[in-house]
């Protein structure tokens, strides 16, 4: 079979299986989250950096999958539609960190603190025990870039998306999404320069 045939059966299938969504299919759902579950799971981790959280997201961005699927126009593929959900939702959960944060900050008697877990180099599969203290570090720069330049990142580099996938999942163009790679790999430079030169 023919990649163009394989694209085609591969459509085919994707629109059967957003019928059956729209249908409200039990059986279609659960398909759905096996397919994809993994996926997105790894994707809010690599963003959030934190186990429980990115467990958290990948659920909820199945609820709110479940609850949206009727209104959802095939305007990009059913992948795109699931990780922008995703991404949305991970990015909602950093907000809400921040705040608690900056509210601690405020008043640290009324507001219990929370240590940041960075995890995910640890919980990523594809990552080796030898690489794993590195990749901490990595993950932790990363971590600390600002929220668009994280996700572009992140999408490109750590799960090897392409720019043309990651524009239509951040709803940018590509020359935006490029920029915003190209000052994430200067920020990690700079961030991680002290351990590289040591």
């Amino acid at each position: 079979m023919n990649s163009l045939n394989i694209y085609y059966k591969y459509i085919l299938i994707e629109k059967e299986l957003i019928a059956s969504l729209k249908q409200g299919e039990a059986s279609a759902f659960k398909v759905l989250v096996e397919n994809y579950q993994d996926r997105v799971y790894y994707s809010v981790l690599n963003i959030l950096h934190n186990a429980t959280e990115a467990e958290d997201t990948a659920q909820e961005t199945f609820i709110q999958v479940y609850k949206s699927i009727s209104g959802f126009k095939e305007e990009s593929s059913l992948a795109t539609w699931i990780y922008r959900i995703a991404i949305r939702k991970a990015l909602e959960k950093i907000r809400k960190q921040k705040n608690r944060q900056r509210l601690h900050s405020i008043v640290p008697w009324w507001m219990p603190s929370e240590e940041k877990s960075v995890d995910a180099a640890y919980l990523n599969p594809g990552i080796n025990n030898e690489n794993k203290e590195k990749a901490t570090l990595i993950f932790k720069a990363i971590s600390e870039l600002p929220h668009n330049q994280r996700v572009a990142f992140t999408l490109i580099r750590v799960q090897g998306m392409k720019h043309e996938e990651v524009s239509e999942i951040m709803q940018l163009s590509i020359k935006a999404v490029e920029s915003l790679l190209s000052r994430a790999k200067e920020n990690l430079k700079n961030k991680l320069k002290h351990y590289y030169n040591s």
